[in-house]
């Protein structure tokens, strides 16, 4: 049994796979935030919103 528990613990075969999952949420953390501050970021309402205020600045500069 002992024998056993020595060969887990040197085994890193399932350390890419964590770190995979580690990587993945921390992405999707990322997006959710992007998505937040997108949504928040002008009172008109999410990418719509920041595209108007794009385009109304874009036209006002011109």
């Amino acid at each position: 049994m002992l024998r056993f528990i020595r060969s887990l613990s040197r085994d890193e075969r399932g350390v890419s796979s964590l770190e995979y999952a580690v990587l993945g949420g921390i992405i999707v953390a990322a997006l959710a935030l992007v998505g937040t501050y997108i949504a928040g970021s002008n009172g008109t309402g999410g990418i719509q919103g920041l595209f108007n205020t794009l385009l109304t600045k874009a036209t006002n500069a011109i």
